[in-house]
């Protein structure tokens, strides 16, 4: 008797969105953040936490993303095609205004560092550029 493989996933959570990436970066005139997430230890501890905490902050951007560096490959790299000057790093946070990049956060700004004090450099940010 054979058995069938239980997904460790829901489907609609791993599968491809590469063209999601664009429908949002490469038409929208409003604010969006993009979270390029990861596996690493900094990815768990220190980004998305960061991420967290900065949303519940009363200015934010009004499109939220993320990619994940280790499932959806295209994505992801769809997504870094749009952060213009800067190489590809896991994690990594950027912020665009009217389809321009205007905030960057690379691992070297979060490894290390505290999610309240990451936290703290994005909503910086939204108070100046949402």
């Amino acid at each position: 008797m054979s058995s069938i493989p239980v997904p460790l996933y829901d489907p609609r959570l791993v599968q491809p969105m590469p063209a999601e990436v664009d429908a949002v970066l490469g038409k929208t005139n409003d604010t969006a953040l993009v979270v390029v997430n990861s596996v690493c230890g900094c990815a768990a501890r220190n980004a998305r936490p960061a991420a967290q905490l900065a949303i519940q902050h009363p200015k934010r951007p009004k499109q939220l993303l993320t990619v994940f560096a280790g499932q959806d490959a295209d994505a992801t790299a769809r997504a870094r095609s749009y952060f213009t000057g800067y190489q590809p790093s896991s994690p990594q946070i950027a912020l665009f205004q009217g389809g321009a990049l205007a905030f960057m956060l690379e691992r070297k700004n979060i490894e290390g560092r505290a999610a309240a004090d990451i936290a703290a450099d994005l909503t910086a940010a939204f108070d100046r550029y949402c």
